[in-house]
């Protein structure tokens, strides 16, 4: 598998496009916690050694890449709520998050890449949904990097507030020993409860 590179990017800027974006979230999957976006948009001439696809790196590599992308690039972090994706539903809400995480950049970009297939709505900007786009895209896997790192802090802070469920182990996902931990000690008011193992168990 190739790593990640420039050639979206490039593509949108032969296309005129100046400020070009790199769009990505994390945690539409765990059954706890709030869903992460990033947006970065990349200075080409300064991107930080190692950046690839936040899958393929270690988290003390993806800490790393987290703290130079904040020293070099233009990164926008934003969330969405418990309370937004039981009111929305998970796709909408990571698409809210995203929203707001390209709104919140420095400057206004004029292009966005999508990780995924879907373009969210409410985005002002032109932009373009690129499939597995952290593997593909420099500016998503830098995106994908800022909201993996930022999400995974937050579970570990409220694994602190609620013991027991090994958040800062599985990040609120649905493993095994997470499911079995809401059995013994019930729901916080961090769980979400549109989802349907959760909803099940109320």
């Amino acid at each position: 598998m190739n790593a990640p590179d420039f050639s979206f990017e490039q593509a949108a800027g032969a296309r005129g496009f100046i400020r070009v974006a790199g769009v990505d979230e994390v945690g539409r999957g765990p059954l706890a916690g709030p869903v992460t976006a990033a947006a970065v948009v990349l200075d080409p001439s300064r991107i930080p050694e190692g950046l690839n696809d936040s899958k393929k790196l270690t988290a003390a590599a993806r800490a790393r890449i987290a703290a130079a992308l904040c020293e070099v690039a233009d990164v926008s972090i934003a969330h969405a709520s418990v309370e937004e994706i039981d009111a929305l539903n998970i796709l909408r809400a990571s698409h809210l998050a995203m929203e707001r995480a390209v709104g919140g950049l420095s400057r206004q970009v004029d292009f966005a890449l999508i990780d995924g297939n879907m373009i969210p709505r409410g985005l002002t900007c032109s932009a373009e949904a690129v499939i597995k786009g952290d593997g593909r895209s420099l500016s998503i896997a830098a995106a994908s990097i800022v909201a993996k790192v930022t999400r995974d802090r937050i579970m570990e802070d409220l694994a602190q507030q609620h013991p027991g469920y090994g958040w800062e182990r599985n990040a609120g996902y649905p493993t095994k020993a997470h499911r079995e931990a809401i059995l013994n000690l019930g729901i916080t008011p961090h769980h979400r409860r549109s989802f349907k193992t959760i909803h099940n168990m109320l």
